[in-house]
Formats: C-alpha cells, sequence, structure tokens
C-alpha cells in the first residue's frame, strides 16, 4: 500500500503516519480471531432467522451482506449506508473495486428489502432508493475526477485535492493524515474505474503514476 501510495503522490513524509494510524493497523486484533468462512449462497439459522450469505465486493474484495428472505432483513456491512457513502478505496492495479462495487449495489437492488441494518449509523428504511443515491453519487463523483484532468494531467493525490469532500478545513495540506489517505484511496478507485471504461489514459513516469483525457466524455 505505501508503495502504491507514493507512486500515486502521497507525500513521502507523511506515509509513515498514514501506516501508524490506519484504523485497520491501530485497531487490529492482539491475537488470532477463529472465524467460519462463508461463500455466497450458503446459509444458516440464528434464532428465528434463516440468513443467506451473498458476495459483495467492493468496499473489500471479500465483503459479504447477510439476508433473510422471509422477513425481508438485509444485514449491509459497509456495502450500503444511510447517512455517509462507503468507502471505496484502491491501492493496486490488480483490482477494480469502483466496478465491483457498483456492480455489487446492482446485484442487491434486486433483493426485496424491508428494513437493512448496516454496519454503520441509523438504520436504512428506504433500501432501493438509498441504493439509487450511491449509485447517482459515484457517477457524480467520476464525472468530477474527468473535469478536474480536463484542466491538466495529474496524480491521484492531486486530483484528491481537488475533488469535494464534506470536511471543514481550508486547504487540502491541512486535512488531517488519515482523510488525505483515505481521499487519496478513493480518488485511485475512481481513476482506476473511468480508466477501464476508456475514458481516460494511464502512464508511470519517474515512479509517478499520472492520469490524462482529452475530455468530452461523461458518464
Amino acid at each position: 500500500m505505501g508503495d502504491y501510495a507514493r507512486r500515486s503522490g502521497f507525500p513521502e513524509q507523511d506515509l509513515g503516519a498514514s501506516m501508524q494510524n490506519h484504523p485497520g493497523f491501530k485497531y487490529s486484533s492482539a491475537k488470532t480471531v477463529e472465524y467460519i468462512e462463508l461463500e455466497e449462497g450458503d446459509s444458516f439459522e440464528v434464532g428465528d432467522y434463516r440468513l443467506t450469505v451473498i458476495h459483495t465486493p467492493g468496499h473489500t474484495n471479500g465483503h459479504i451482506c447477510l439476508y433473510d428472505e422471509e422477513k425481508k432483513i438485509f444485514f449491509s456491512g459497509d456495502h450500503v449506508l444511510g447517512d455517509i457513502t462507503p468507502n471505496i478505496a484502491s491501492w493496486s492495479d490488480d483490482l477494480d473495486p469502483l466496478d465491483q462495487y457498483l456492480t455489487s449495489l446492482e446485484k442487491v437492488d434486486r433483493l426485496e428489502v424491508d428494513l437493512c441494518l448496516p454496519g454503520h449509523r441509523s438504520l436504512i428504511q428506504n433500501f432501493h432508493e438509498r441504493i439509487g443515491e450511491l449509485l447517482e453519487h459515484h457517477r457524480v463523483r467520476a464525472n468530477e475526477v474527468i473535469e478536474i484532468l480536463e484542466a491538466g494531467d495529474k496524480n491521484a493525490y492531486d486530483t484528491a485535492g481537488q475533488m469535494t469532500w464534506s470536511i471543514r478545513a481550508n486547504s487540502w495540506e491541512e486535512f488531517p493524515v488519515m482523510q488525505r489517505w483515505f481521499a487519496t484511496g478513493e480518488a485511485i478507485a475512481h481513476l482506476i474505474y473511468i480508466e477501464g471504461k476508456g475514458m481516460i489514459q494511464k502512464q508511470e513516469l519517474d515512479n509517478l503514476i499520472v492520469y490524462s483525457t482529452e475530455g468530452g466524455q461523461r458518464l
């Protein structure tokens, strides 16, 4: 992750702090956690509930949701959130997590859901409406990235610095280091997604990944 962040323009002097303060590292378990590996279509019973596993890659490659078809209850984890958008980030060329995420959203949108229980914050009563909002959010986001690149070639870090964020700060440089880390990861995910659509071009110059576009295209 650190090497890809460096090649994406993330400041060298902030990489150490980013690694040490990353929640996945900072709050990771001090001991081995025993768990059962579940796959698409597996099901199990807990009390009066029969839950079926639905593989929803995007937020992470192995992300799953749980669905009770009879009660129309959906445990969405970090796949569908109510008042914030899930963090869809990338630190590798191996996958296109945003494309995975959007495909996973469309997949679960076909389910009958009366109540969605996410991994964070409030319950979701308007499941399908919220999915529509998330799909539109990323369409707008992708078009914003294209517009930023139309002003000139940029790496992911500089692209993130011109994207719209809800955090309160006077400038990109004043963002807390972890917020700049997460923002850069999201920018990379959008750049990889748009490149996959053939709408922007990527090249690596002096060990720095730079994106460009001829403009005119929108999602």
